[in-house]
Order: structure tokens, then sequence, then C-alpha cells
């Protein structure tokens, strides 16, 4: 039997759409991608970071296709509190980021003990669901552009291969920096950078 070449074509066009689409919002620099490229360069609970970060842009860009977003479109209510407690989360988070920067004695990852398993999984989710950028990105965003391919399913499955492909690659190239950021003044700019990130962003959603 014959090969329908425009159906298989068009297969193609939403899995490149969606992987497109994807990689060019994740790769912007923001609080999940400062966090795992800090556990990355700490070499502190990479891989569950990662599979927790991959596996949550997963299920938002699914739920995204399967329509979620146009539910959480019709809640202003919630979208502003997820807003302003995500506002006051990465606050908190630069502050912590601007004290270590100005602290050169706790900026080596051997100068003080590894954060437990726990609190660290929890920070991931907390930079992941407390942040309103991910649900416009994810659930609304890319849910929304996938209604308008035929192969909205194929679509999302690209976009979550290109989460899954970025967040690896994020926590392994980290690691393969660690020799170069192993003097107390590289991690200073670092945290330094990590402050203005998400400051920045705390600052975006208050105003936005």
């Amino acid at each position: 039997m014959a090969v329908d070449r425009p159906s298989v074509q068009s297969v193609l066009t939403s899995a490149v759409a969606g992987f497109s689409i994807s990689i060019a919002l994740i790769v912007a620099i923001g609080a999940q991608n400062a966090f795992v490229l800090r556990q990355g360069l700490r070499r502190e609970h990479v891989v569950p970071v990662v599979l927790t970060c991959a596996a949550s842009d997963v299920l938002l860009i699914m739920a995204g296709v399967a329509g979620v977003g146009s539910l959480v479109a019709d809640r202003p209510g919630l979208l502003a509190a997820i807003r302003w407690g995500g506002a006051a989360f990465l606050l908190c988070y630069a502050a912590l980021a601007a004290r270590r920067a100005v602290r050169p004695g706790a900026l080596l990852p051997t100068d003080r003990p590894p954060a437990t398993l726990g609190a660290t999984l929890l920070a991931c989710a907390a930079f992941t669901y407390l942040n309103p950028h991910v649900y416009l990105d994810t659930v609304l965003l890319l849910g929304g552009v996938a209604q308008q391919h035929p192969h909205r399913w194929v679509f999302g499955t690209g976009a979550a291969l290109a989460s899954v492909l970025w967040f690896t690659a994020l926590g392994v190239g980290a690691q393969r920096l660690a020799p170069l950021l192993s003097r107390a003044a590289a991690w200073r700019v670092l945290d330094a950078v990590i402050a203005v990130v998400m400051a920045g962003l705390a600052v975006a959603l208050l105003l936005g």
C-alpha cells in the first residue's frame, strides 16, 4: 500500500514546529534554567533535578495540548495568585543569591554541605510551578499553537522532546564547566547574575 506522503509530511511538520517553538522558549535565561545550571555546577542531585524539570514541562505541555489552557485563561484570580506567589518566591531567592555573591567564603561548592534531595526537589518544584511564565509558555502558548496543527499531539511530543533534551544538556554541560568555576570570584559573578535574573523576573511578574 502506498504511503500517504502529504500525511507523513504533515506529521513531521507538526513535530518540527513543536520542537522549534519549545526550544526557542526554553533556552531563554529564566529561574528554572538558572537553578538547573547552579545544581549542575555544584554536581548536586543533577539527575533528579533534570528529571523533575523535564517531567514537569512534559506534563504542562501535554495539559496545554489537551486544552487546559483555555480553562486557566478564564480564571484571572488563579493567574493573579500564581503571579504574586511566584514573584515573592523569586525575590527571596534573588536575595539569597545576592547574599552569596557578597560573601566569597560561601561560594565554593565545597564550602557548605550539599542540600538534601528533598529540599532540592522542593526548590525545583517551586521554580517550576510558582513561575507564571512556565504556564504562559507551556500550557497557554504551546497549547494554543498546538490547536492550530492537524496533529496536535505530535506537535506536543516535539515540544516535550525539546524540553527533555535541553534540561539534559544543561545539567550535563554545567558539570563540564565546574573546573572553570572553581574560584570564589567566578561563583560570585554567577550568583550575582542569578540574583539579577531572579529579581528581574519578579519585577516583570509584578508589573505584568
